[in-house]
């Protein structure tokens, strides 16, 4: 049966993909973006609905919501996934960065929550997917800001899947390592001070790739429709990454120093190429 879903972030990168493989399935896409033109790009590939969407706007998200109950007469899963990166040495980032990075990839989150579970748990269906990362259950140096409201998206998916079940609601949180997308080549948001990390040339996509291949958003997409099927609380992929996991919850305090002693290492090449 086909089943209407709503994307944010879907303009671009692992959005994009998960749009493009719930089409190929035959799904209902909306796809919502804040680049109104890589939304619309997306949406003509999958057939789907495109619609501009800043989801820091609650009033907007909910916009969203409630046009694609009123035009398809459910929801069935809901895509928190609109992000941004934004990291470098914490002396170096202002309030500015903090507040931007919790408003998009938190607030977003949360926007989405407040609009679309209310609708399935009185349809008493649905399943709320909400892309935190790795960094999300890891805390690597020099990412502040991304692990901390990568952390948040977390806890935030597992506190509402703990009460959803009653409703009949289902929720996972994606956590991915390094995909291959346009973010990690991201110097941060335009209008905000750059870092000595986002400036350096090759940036955080140079660090990214010295961990091995990185993984590719299709893949990713495919992992997570299989995780949406098996009704994970946690999808952590690839492999490595979920072996990362695993030997942090063994040892969080000696996996913790060994990634500062690796994240220092790195930042000393930055400040002295």
């Amino acid at each position: 049966m086909s089943r209407v879903a709503i994307v944010t972030g879907g303009g671009s990168g692992i959005g994009a993909a998960i749009c493009k493989a719930l089409g190929a399935r035959g799904d209902t896409v909306v796809v919502a973006d804040i680049d109104g033109a890589a939304a619309q790009r997306t949406a003509d590939e999958v057939r789907g609905t495109a619609l501009k969407v800043d989801v820091r706007d609650g009033v907007a998200v909910q916009a969203l919501v409630d046009d694609t109950v009123r035009e398809h007469g459910r929801l069935d899963l809901m895509f928190n996934n609109a992000g941004i990166g934004v990291g470098g040495d914490a002396t170096e980032l202002t309030t500015a960065h903090w507040d931007r990075i919790i408003d998009i990839n938190l607030r977003g989150v949360t926007n989405g929550v407040a609009a679309a579970y209310p609708v399935m748990a009185k349809q008493r269906s649905g399943h709320i997917i909400n892309t935190a990362s790795i960094a999300g259950l890891l805390a690597p140096p020099y990412l502040a800001p991304y692990v901390a409201v990568k952390h948040a998206v977390v806890g935030l998916s597992l506190s509402l899947r703990g009460e959803a079940k009653v409703y009949g609601v289902k929720v996972t949180a994606v956590c991915p390592g390094w995909t291959d997308t346009a973010i990690l080549d991201s110097t941060g948001p335009d209008d905000l001070p750059k870092t000595s990390m986002s400036e350096r040339e090759g940036g955080v996509r140079e660090a990214a790739e010295k961990m091995g291949k990185l993984y590719s958003p299709e893949a990713l997409a495919q992992d997570v429709l299989e995780a949406i099927a098996k009704n994970k609380a946690l999808l952590v992929t690839p492999g490595k990454f979920r072996a990362m996991w695993r030997m942090s919850r063994v040892s969080p305090t000696a996996f913790a120093a060994l990634t500062a002693v690796l994240a220092r290492r790195e930042q000393r090449k930055l400040l002295n190429p």
